[in-house]
């Protein structure tokens, strides 16, 4: 790793790189996860409730094993980056719990400059391992990256093709052991997999407000270095003249968010795709809705999955009043909304009615 981390100039594609610094997980991080998230899934923080589904013990949090793993990354990859893009094909493929180590390996795909010339972005595949080297987790993301000689044009025009979803064969090869009751008044969810139909909109009732602290707090957890997160001293100097929320933070609150409507969904499988779509600052409020796009079965008596599109906003209530997904630039040129900060789709899994005890 180079000190003071890559530029774009250094991540052109074929390369495979080793990210240092392994973490072991800890039970005092899966505490420290529900601190600055909210999160409420009994798989995670109830080890009876964990054991009537078969585990052993709690497994840790997809989303924070997600983190964990990409925080791995973030000095070779995006420490100089503006902003992370998006995400494609992400797989849970195995559980993680507490005692664990984890590790992970990157591979760079392709590389775009972009046309201001003084950024460009790249595209990465990171495998998660854990001390079996056991893979358990894989992903796709594409990151803005400054360059470190503006000025100087690379000519880098290889931007590679995203899957479009996760395989659905994965979903077919889940590592979720069979279980025959699910006791639903840990939840208090009423709803299982039957009961969710494609073309439903669930409006998540609460919001939460981001403070400095805790997103703070949050990416140092991660160990994601990232310069546009923690150094205001540069950052006073950028567009926004402010630390940029880790979009990673956003996507665990707009899920702990959505919990009140999806209370049964115990894990993810996958996600298909997903974008921050604008940047969140301290201080502002997040809401989130979720769109049911299609239950898929996944030939499990226990077990179905649904397909959802979790979108988060700031400062805007969609409970209260109507927020559009997109809006026309002065350019003519459709975007999403200013008060949008995140568009994912991703895999949910919720037991069957013929488990419900």
């Amino acid at each position: 790793m180079k000190l003071g981390g890559h530029f774009f100039e250094d991540l052109g594609p074929g390369q495979r790189l080793i990210n240092p610094v392994p973490r072991t997980v800890t039970e005092g991080d899966v505490a420290l996860y529900i601190a600055l998230t909210g999160d409420r899934n009994p798989k995670n923080c109830s080890a009876e409730f964990a054991r009537s589904l078969g585990f052993a013990r709690a497994p840790v949090h997809d989303l924070l094993v997600f983190h964990i793993v990409f925080g791995r990354t973030v000095g070779e990859i995006s420490l100089n980056s503006p902003g992370n893009l998006g995400y494609a094909d992400l797989r849970f493929l195995r559980p993680v719990f507490p005692g664990d180590t984890l590790r992970a390996e990157t591979e760079t795909l392709g590389w775009r400059e972009t046309s201001k010339g003084d950024t460009g972005v790249v595209w990465v595949r990171t495998t998660g391992f854990n001390q079996r080297d056991e893979r358990v987790l894989q992903f796709y993301r594409w990151v803005m990256v400054n360059k470190r000689e503006p000025a100087t044009p690379t000519g880098a025009v290889d931007a590679p093709a995203m899957p479009k979803e996760a395989e659905r064969a994965h979903l077919h090869a889940l590592p979720y052991p069979p279980f025959a009751r699910f006791d639903a008044s840990a939840t208090g969810g009423a709803r299982f997999w039957e009961d969710y139909a494609a073309g439903e909109r669930l409006l998540h009732p609460q919001g939460m407000t981001i403070e400095e602290a805790e997103h703070q707090l949050a990416t140092r957890l991660y160990q994601n270095t990232a310069r546009v997160h923690f150094n205001q001293h540069q950052q006073q100097a950028s567009r926004h003249g402010r630390r940029i929320i880790y979009g990673g933070h956003v996507i665990s609150v707009a899920q702990a968010l959505s919990f009140d409507g999806l209370e049964n969904v115990i894990g993810m499988a996958a996600w298909n795709s997903g974008s921050h779509t604008n940047p969140t600052f301290a201080g502002d409020t997040l809401f989130a809705w979720t769109d049911v796009l299609e239950a898929i079965d996944i030939r499990r008596d226990d077990l179905g999955a649904l397909r959802l599109r979790l979108v988060a906003v700031k400062n805007v209530d969609p409970s209260q009043q109507e927020v559009a997904l997109m809006a026309t630039d002065e350019s003519g040129r459709e975007r999403y909304a200013p008060a949008v900060v995140l568009d994912l789709e991703y895999v949910g899994l919720m037991p069957r009615r013929a488990v419900a005890g």
